[in-house]
């Protein structure tokens, strides 16, 4: 029926359609006879049509028949399911229907054939699997490639044999392979422009690519889709400009390639890159390589196709688009030609291959039968098929395991009668019969009633003891119930591993202590079950097998409940560990004599060994289940518990006298558990019996005892068999406990404690010496934990200064002494990045101590020492450190370190193979002596190695020279090239050293080591520490090492604001493959750990040369991350340790932000406001947090508001700067920001409310207060809005209300006799009257409504009673005239206020001091009158406030009444040579420009007898700031008529303004020509006088002078007005 419809060619599509569908199924039906007999069938009509015996009939009649066969799916489901069907009935008929219709063209018609070739070309990806050389099908599929080009029609299309002839390369058949090469070689021969590619095609190139394709380690297909852009889309096209331009060096261009295939991973990045052409380019380059001169290219070639591959792996359309380009294909075939030993781009390229040969076969929807409407999903995936026929050099997700077309068959009646599914049914019946499973257990377990369902669905015995097991809490309590009513230990133990399988099944559940079994148990009374075993000691071995198993329960449900620990269980268990007597866990730590005599029975010993393994396990998680405990009385017992817990340990290792006899075992259990009670401080504090610095030095005499034993008088760890866990945990615990000392004691002798003799017991006639040497072959272990941890406890006892003495001293007998040892660990590239760190660690601690720079000889600390056997020159102190780091390329070990810094979280050695130890001549089976051989050739990266296999695998041993003596140490694992630079060869000594061994000379650094550890952000963190140490020693030589080794700007480029965010981020909302969130928080905190370190470094390097710090390509992207680091949110981060690391290094950017402003205000804050401005709503909701966090995070409230304040000071100058600059800053202003934006005004409200309640609720004492005032102050200088809301929130009322307090205190201090009544010290009065009064100043800055506020709160009158203490102390006067000035200027109101007398018009005031009836102008009037000469500030500040006022009415009728004006007349002018008048005059002159503004003020001048005069003769001096001012008045004075006949009567004035036209000085001439023109202006007589000869000739030579000197291109409003005045003098001196 399919044949017939397929067969005429006016069948129905719709038929057609559906008959294929069903044929389709029919292909793929589940059941074997059905599929069999349909492929059987179609075997059938093809041998009909296509068979020999036709051969004669017409060939049309008979190939129609099979056209039900030619469609791609119909081929694809036989290709790609029915050939590799494991029936053979099935994939035989499947084989040879494929073969007849490979061999059948003389059988059809050219029409049938080409719509065959047409059917076949999406589904050849899928058949060429099966190419083979011997096999028939194998053999006519290869057949189909081989087709020449010239084979015309019917042959396969040009493109697709190419393809198909590459992807023969990638079958599995070595034979089918090199055919395939031989007929690529033809076609690569044939292309155009043959001659002039690369490479020239020979028999031995096509010999060795054979396996081309063949790689061992394929590339997996895979690409983020992030929800948030990490990377910024301009800097990815600056990357991008990087990569295409001819201009840069082609290393920059590859290193930007190499970043920009990083960067596409990130499918959200692939738009911008095809924006720019991205495709294009690659493709260019990829001509360019082929081409004769492509050599110069190479270096781009591999990160370009790493860059096509992820931009195709994306993008269906044009990895569909560009499958199609033949010229593409064969160019990248070259491209694998000319690299085909570089693994690395013949990978790429097979990947490439992979996505372009393989593209019609990805498409699912291309094979369904309901094609989707929605657009294919970017995932590339191939069908299982492919993967299984072809060595594909990618791993991608697969696709069509089971054919697409397969149907479901339904279940027959009979599955029902088995019995898994009866089962299933019958117990899915009941569980929703009774709705859920806690009402069918209550059922079960009650009288049992009326079967209400057939007998077939009643529950079994089985069915009824699952589900009682299965059910957690019905199982616990059955547990607990076993238990109760067990009779013999079997029972017990089996209920109780019951219990602890409920616990496994939470942990693999992964909900922990959240999960049933954690909350069943919480809900149990089990405690009083369990406790009957406790209670007692075992009396016997199955007694201690029960408590084994007891024990190891409440181990695992404390560490399952670790992360959220009940409280109630762990009161339980330390009340119960607490009893004094019997307290059975805690006894049974350490062994009685009769248990002791009882250890001959091996069976009993092994129990009791296990017992003690178990406690001891219970112990270490009960004391790190503590660690997020908050419950007072919990801890309150926790910490007694820990020094009982100390006490027992201590016993445990004081077991017996005779320390080589201990069991290994058991002393590496009692260490760890010592390890694991040290490290929480304050362990020893807590016994009644026993001091806790007692407890520490018995701890530390144990643990050397084990150190001496085991470690020093063995050789190290070369003759010593002690596991090396217990050297582990014994240094681990010492570290713990030097800080535990140094907290417990009272002086600093302590130290002594820690020494050991020096000396084997074979050198017994050697002298005894103290010291800290056992230390020192620690430092070199085998064990990269051991080392580090030696280090630590070495950089521990060096934060004090007789730690440094003692370490110092016992180096003395070592090769380079303590300074050199710890630069070489240091600066050794080999050595794991944390054992460097602490060796940093120890050098900060060495350079704190003060060091000389010559010999002295009562100095105790002489620090290093070098000399130089040649010149026989020594040096010490600070020359021999320089000399030291010169030495050892210090600065350039550094460079290096910071440019191959890891940010990631780990990393791994993947080409790390244990054979290449011995290669580099090193003995795997050796052993390594600490004291002969202090280091390796070579050393292992441990980053991602566990302790175990590193332990046993470093053991080398370095090439002896028969010598015992150590080798020479030198800062490089490897031989280097010898220093050109200086013959000077350092020795580094200890502390009074007699030996003199050289350093070795070739220590230059390395072009390219072996084998190099990673370099981590901590280790960075310490090496910035060290920096600063050494700026601190020797600020001008470290400042000019650090610039020429450009470290500055390579430390800062680390700083890395995104990826720190992209890490919070993570914590936030971890994605499902994401690592460990311990792994994610530790990254976290190194990474704010270095910012902090670095933050540290730059303040001194500000501190010392600001140069380091201010260059722009450092600033701004330093200022950048800082901004981003700020404004990182932490909200939704929970871990209370990593909120404080971000809130620490927030303080120390907060430090460095206001240090560089200090520092570099003009360079620095432009980048730092234009930062701010980008994320405005993110920091001012950073600073609101910050600055409430006054009560739990003090230092960050501070750090926070002193950068706020020096921000707002910085930009309040740069304001005043560029007030009057035509080319002032365009950029953000913090004041446009503070006022001017709208979106986040809540936030800015918020922020002007927390510093005011960080002000408001601080103590005066408080020096958070006193910080918090400055940042308000600053605030309100600069920011409208901040006085608008401080009005409203009544700072203006309540810092009134404080002044009157002060006042009040003041005079009652003045009551008490014998005590001075202003002292600074005095509770503070001063200081905060200080602060009041200026907060009151700032608040007031240029705002009429404070003003405003301030007068109704009775701001004179206050002042006035404050006056005579302000009359006490001058910088509080000072101050108090700045307020009164502000609150002056331009407004009226506020100056006539000041003529009120303390009576009167304010009768509440009237208790105040202050003369009784007078003003306050009137005491600031006495006080300018008396002022002597040498106080100039508060003197200028009198007259500035002065000045304000004489513009007022009231105050004007003030000053006259006072005769204050009359000082004016006494003033002294210079004599002699001096030209220049006084400060005092240049403020009276001042105030009377004030004053002669109004007509009253002017009569009050002209009223003053010889002030015309003193005014002309003061006008003949010059001052710099204002040289015009009497000339000023007088044209103030020449305005009004009632002024000008005293004016025209004063020959000295008229003179002094006519030869003002004759000045050199502009301002001069023109207010000379306006006074003349008001003067003659409407008064007659005046023209009279000025009609002088003298006086028109000057008038009419500076008009003509004036007309010719400013032209038009001069003309501004002041040469116009002068213009102006001159020609109306003219006219009206020439009218008559």
């Amino acid at each position: 029926m399919l044949g017939r419809s397929w067969k005429s060619a006016q069948a129905s599509p719709l038929l057609q359609g559906e008959s294929q569908k069903v044929f389709l199924r029919m292909l793929s039906h589940p059941l074997l006879q059905v599929k069999v007999e349909t492929y059987n069938c179609c075997l059938e009509i093809i041998k009909e049509c296509l068979g020999v015996h036709n051969v004669t009939k017409p060939v049309s009649s008979l190939c129609n028949g099979i056209h039900f066969l030619l469609h791609p799916k119909v081929l694809y489901e036989i290709s790609a399911f029915g050939i590799q069907e494991p029936k053979n009935e099935v994939n035989a008929a499947a084989r040879a229907i494929l073969l007849y219709l490979l061999q059948g063209r003389l059988m059809m018609t050219a029409v049938t054939w080409n719509k065959f070739i047409e059917s076949l070309c999406p589904v050849i990806p899928v058949l060429q699997g099966y190419a083979d050389t011997e096999d028939p099908l194998g053999n006519s599929i290869l057949l189909l490639s081989k087709g020449s080009p010239e084979a015309g029609e019917g042959a396969l299309p040009c493109t697709t044999r190419l393809k198909s002839l590459l992807r023969l390369l990638l079958v599995r058949k070595p034979s089918v392979r090199s055919l395939a090469l031989k007929l690529l070689a033809c076609h690569l021969a044939r292309e155009e422009g043959a001659d002039a590619k690369r490479p020239s095609l020979d028999a031995r190139v096509l010999s060795r690519v054979t396996h081309l394709f063949i790689v061992k380690k394929p590339i997996e297909l895979k690409l983020d889709d992030r929800r948030e852009l990490v990377i910024k889309l301009e800097t990815v096209e600056k990357v991008y400009e990087i990569f295409t331009s001819d201009d840069i060096d082609l290393v920059l261009r590859k290193s930007a390639a190499e970043q920009l295939a990083v960067i596409m991973q990130d499918i959200k990045m692939h738009a911008v890159v095809k924006k720019l052409h991205l495709v294009d380019k690659i493709i260019e380059y990829l001509n360019e390589c082929v081409g004769q001169d492509g050599e110069v290219i190479e270096c781009l070639i591999q990160p370009c196709l790493t860059l096509l591959r992820k931009v195709l792996c994306a993008d269906p359309v044009m990895r569909m688009a560009l499958s199609q380009q033949s010229s593409l294909l064969t160019l990248l075939f070259r491209v694998s030609l000319i690299f085909h030993e570089n693994c690395a781009v013949v990978t790429e390229v097979g990947a490439l291959f992979c996505l372009l040969l393989f593209d019609e076969v990805s498409r699912m929807d291309m094979w369904s039968i309901h094609p989707s409407s929605k657009p294919s999903p970017s995932v590339f995936s191939l069908p299982v098929s492919v993967f299984r026929r072809y060595h594909l050099p990618v791993r991608v997700v697969g696709h069509h395991a089971v054919s697409p077309y397969s149907v479901v068959v339904p279940l027959s009646a009979d599955c029902l009668a088995l019995k898994p599914v009866s089962d299933m049914l019958r117990i899915a019946w009941n569980l929703s019969w009774y709705h859920g499973s806690d009402n069918l257990l209550k059922q079960m377990n009650s009288e049992p009633k009326i079967q209400e369902f057939s007998d077939a669905l009643k529950l079994s015995t089985e069915d009824t003891l699952a589900l009682k097991v299965t059910h957690t809490a019905s199982g616990l309590k059955d547990c607990l119930h076993s238990i109760v009513e067990a009779t013999v230990h079997r029972e017990v133990r089996a209920a109780v591993t019951r219990m602890s399988f409920y616990l496994l099944n939470d942990r693999l559940s992964l909900k922990s202590g959240a999960g049933p079994c954690g909350v069943t148990l919480k809900s149990l009374s089990w405690h009083t079950t369990l406790n009957r075993f406790l209670q007692v000691l075992p009396a016997s071995t199955e007694d201690e097998k029960l408590l084994i198993d007891i024990i190891h329960f409440l181990n695992k449900l404390l560490r399952e409940q670790r992360k959220n620990s009940s409280v109630e269980l762990l009161n339980w268990l330390l009340e119960f560990l607490l009893r004094h007597s019997p307290n059975p866990l805690l006894d049974l730590l350490v062994l009685t004599e009769s248990q002791a005599r009882e250890e001959t029975d091996d069976i009993r010993t092994a129990v009791r060994q296990q017992l003690q393994k178990e406690l001891i396990a219970l112990f270490n998680t009960l004391l790190l289940s503590f660690m997020a405990v908050t419950d007072r009385k919990c801890l309150e017992l926790f910490y007694v518990f820990q020094t009982q817990l100390a006490l027992k340990l201590l016993q445990c290792l004081r077991v017996t006298d005779a320390p080589h006899f201990y069991g290994l075992p058991s002393l590496e259990r009692t260490l760890r558990g010592m390890a694991h009670l040290t490290a929480s401080p304050g362990w020893s504090s807590h016994s009644p019996l026993t001091k806790p610095f007692e407890i520490s030095v018995k701890y530390l005499s144990g643990l050397l005892e084990v150190i001496t034993s085991f470690y020093v008088e063995r050789g190290g760890n070369a003759m010593s068999f002690m596991g090396k866990g217990v050297t582990k945990s014994t240094i681990l615990c010492l570290l713990h406990l030097s800080h535990e000392m140094m907290a417990q004691a009272q002086n600093l002798e302590w130290m002594s404690l820690w020494f050991l003799p020096l000396g084997s017991h074979s050198e017994e006639h050697s002298p005894t010496q103290q010291g800290l040497a056992w230390l020192i072959p620690l430092w070199v272990d085998r064990d990269p934990e051991v080392r580090f941890t030696s280090l630590g406890l070495g950089s521990a006892l060096t934060t004090l200064e007789t730690g440094c003495m003692a370490l110092a001293n016992s180096c003395q007998n070592i090769s380079g002494g303590l300074w050199g040892t710890v630069v070489n660990i240091l600066l050794d590239q080999s050595e794991c990045s944390m054992v460097r760190r602490e060796a940093a660690f120890i050098l900060q601690n060495l350079l704190v101590i003060p060091m000389p720079s010559v010999i002295l000889k009562d100095y105790t600390w002489q620090g290093p020492c070098v000399h130089d056997e040649d010149s026989g020159l020594s040096l010490t102190g600070k020359p021999a450190l320089q000399a030291l780091l010169y030495h050892c390329h210090f600065y350039e070990h550094l460079n290096q370190m910071v440019k191959h810094c890891y940010l990631g979280r780990c990393t791994f050695d993947l080409n790390f193979s244990a054979l290449d130890r011995t290669s580099e001549g090193g003995d795997l089976n050796g052993l390594d002596d600490s004291f002969k051989f202090w280091r390796a050739p070579s050393r292992m990266s441990n980053q991602d190695q566990d302790s175990s296999s590193l332990s046993t695998l470093e053991t080398m041993v370095a090439p002896s020279s028969g010598s015992a003596e150590f080798p020479p140490l030198g800062p490089s694992a490897v031989s280097l090239p010898e220093a050109s630079h200086d013959q000077f060869v350092a020795q580094v000594m200890g502390q009074h050293e007699t030996v003199s061994t050289q350093l070795p000379r070739d220590t230059s650094l390395p072009a390219a080591l072996p084998r190099q550890c990673v370099v981590t952000p901590p280790l960075l963190s310490a090496m910035c520490g060290l920096l600063d140490g050494l700026l601190a020693i020797a600020p001008g030589d470290s400042a000019r090492a650090f610039r020429q080794a450009r470290l500055i700007e390579l430390l800062c480029r680390i700083a890395d604001a995104t990826l720190l965010e992209s890490c919070v981020q993570e914590l936030k909302a971890p994605l499902p493959l994401s690592p460990p969130i311990e792994h994610t928080q530790a990254q976290v905190s190194f990474l704010l750990e270095y910012l902090s370190s670095l933050s540290r470094l730059l303040q001194s390097c500000l501190l010392v040369d600001p140069d380091l710090v201010i260059q722009d390509e450092l600033l701004k992207p330093l200022i950048t991350n800082i901004i981003g680091v700020l404004t990182i949110c932490t909200k939704d981060v929970l871990d209370v340790e990593l909120i404080s690391a971000f809130y620490h290094t927030w303080t120390h950017l907060f430090n460095l932000l206001a240090t560089l402003l200090r520092k570099a205000a003009v360079a620095s804050l432009p980048s730092i406001t234009v930062g701010l401005a980008k994320h405005w709503t993110a920091v001012t909701d950073m600073l609101c947090t910050c600055v409430g966090l006054s009560s739990t995070c003090p230092t960050l409230s501070t750090a926070s508001l002193q950068f706020l304040s020096v921000l707002l000071t910085e930009e309040a100058k740069r304001h005043l700067r560029d007030k009057d600059k035509a080319n002032a800053c365009q950029g953000p202003s913090l004041a446009s920001l503070l006022d001017k934006t709208q979106e986040n005004q809540k936030s800015l409200e918020r922020l002007n409310e927390v510093i005011l309640q960080c002000y408001e609720g601080k103590s005066s004492k408080d020096v958070l207060k006193r910080v918090a005032a400055n940042a308000l102050m600053s605030l309100l200088a600069v920011s409208r809005r901040a006085q608008k809301h401080a009005l409203k929130a009544d700072l203006i009322d309540s810092c009134m209300e404080q002044m009157k307090h002060i006042n009040a205190q003041l005079n009652l201090d003045s009551l008490r006799p014998g005590k001075a009544a202003l002292k600074k010290q005095e509770d503070g009065f001063i200081k905060e009257l200080s602060i009041a009064m200026q907060l009151l100043r700032n608040c007031l800055y240029q705002n009429e409504e404070c003003k405003e506020a301030a007068l109704e709160a009775h701001l004179v009158p206050v002042l006035h009673s404050l006056w005579p203490w302000l009359l006490m102390d001058d910088s509080l006067m000072q101050i108090a005239l700045q307020l009164l000035c502000v609150y002056t200027a331009n407004f009226p109101n506020g100056c006539s206020s000041l003529c009120w007398s303390s009576y009167g018009l304010h009768p509440v005031q009237a208790a105040y001091r202050g003369a009784p009836g007078t003003s306050l102008l009137g005491c600031v009037l006495k006080l300018a009158s008396q002022m002597p000469l040498e106080n100039t500030a508060v003197q200028q500040m009198v007259f500035m406030f002065l000045s304000n006022l004489a513009l007022s009415h009231d105050c004007k009728g003030v000053i006259q009444k006072s005769n204050f004006l009359q000082n004016f007349l006494s003033l002294t002018l210079p004599k002699g040579g001096n030209k220049h008048l006084s400060n005092l005059t240049i403020l009276w002159l001042k105030l009377l420009l004030n004053i002669s503004f109004g007509e009253d003020g002017q009569q009050m001048i002209l009223r003053l007898d010889g002030c015309l005069d003193l005014l002309t003769e003061m006008s003949k001096y010059k001052h710099k700031s204002s040289p015009s001012i009497p000339l000023l008045i007088f044209h103030n004075i020449c305005f009004s008529p009632a002024n000008k006949p005293k004016i025209l009567a004063n020959e000295k004035v008229i003179s002094v303004l006519a030869a003002c036209l004759e000045s050199e000085n502009q301002n001069a001439q023109r207010i000379g020509a306006a006074a003349l023109w008001a003067l003659i202006h409407n008064y007659q007589k005046a023209k009279t006088t000025l009609k002088n000869p003298s006086i028109k000739r000057r008038v009419d030579e500076a008009y003509s002078l004036a007309k010719k000197t400013f032209s038009n291109s001069e003309e501004t409003p002041l040469n116009a007005y002068y213009l102006k005045c001159l020609e109306n003098l003219v006219q009206l001196l020439n009218s008559s």
